[in-house]
């Protein structure tokens, strides 16, 4: 504006050479920690369902055990079920800690969506193997008693320890959407 004032042209300011987009574009700090914490919590939750799943479910058959210890193999898928709880958590966990990276090329490579999308991937994962494990130990802490009563029940017990299951397996799936919908 001054050199306007007394009509002198303007002088030309050096031509900037254009900045690389990964110049530009701000490192994103925090995007690998939101990313490692949904590994985490795939990990640590879905581990914790199927520790309380295995623990309750042992309750039961220990407690069979005592009095019909030819029924505890037959007894022991709850357990077995619980422990994939756990296998479903490794599986997102690993997915996830494979994807996150901080720089490429001098290019920040991992944005917050990619990390809030492996957050909620892994949220989702082992939340939902939690409420799995718990619904598979209380069912199987209460039913392998009552199938050893009644064998009967067995067949009943199996089924709802599938639908138990199942819940995990949910989780296991939207993890599995949630994290490819990041690498897309």
């Amino acid at each position: 504006s001054d050199f306007a004032s007394c009509g002198s042209p303007r002088p030309k300011q050096a031509a900037r050479p254009p900045t690389p987009l990964a110049q530009s574009m701000p490192i994103e700090l925090e995007a690998p920690f939101w990313g490692f914490m949904g590994a985490a919590f795939a990990l640590v939750f879905s581990n914790m369902g199927a520790a309380y799943g295995t623990g309750k479910s042992g309750i039961g058959i220990s407690t069979l055990g005592v009095g019909q210890p030819e029924l505890i193999m037959k007894s022991i898928v709850p357990v077995v079920m619980a422990g994939v709880l756990g296998i479903y958590g490794l599986i997102i966990a690993v997915i996830i800690s494979n994807e996150v990276t901080t720089v490429e090329e001098k290019a920040p490579s991992y944005t917050t969506f990619k990390a809030f999308a492996h957050f909620g991937g892994g949220l989702a994962c082992g939340l939902s193997g939690l409420a799995a494990g718990m619904a598979i130990g209380i069912v199987g802490e209460t039913l392998t008693q009552a199938s050893a009563a009644q064998p009967k029940l067995f067949v009943g017990m199996v089924l709802i320890l599938i639908f138990a299951e199942a819940l995990g397996l949910y989780g296991l799936i939207v993890g599995l959407i949630l994290s490819a919908k990041a690498s897309s």
